[in-house]
């Protein structure tokens, strides 16, 4: 239950993993088949992450 004086406490990791969840949920609902790896990847934008390491 949330305190009554509305401070409300927000884990950004947790939010960004909950919208790409939706993400990979609206991907999949709208494929009509699996999904590739390759795309799930390019959902999940794991190439952006390994890119923006270097």
């Amino acid at each position: 239950m949330a305190p009554v004086g509305g401070t409300a406490v927000q884990d950004h990791e947790a939010l960004a993993e909950i919208e790409l969840c939706g993400e990979l949920i609206i991907a999949a609902s709208e494929a009509g088949e699996r999904l590739s790896m390759e795309s799930i990847d390019e959902v999940l934008r794991v190439g952006e992450e390994r890119n923006s390491a270097r």
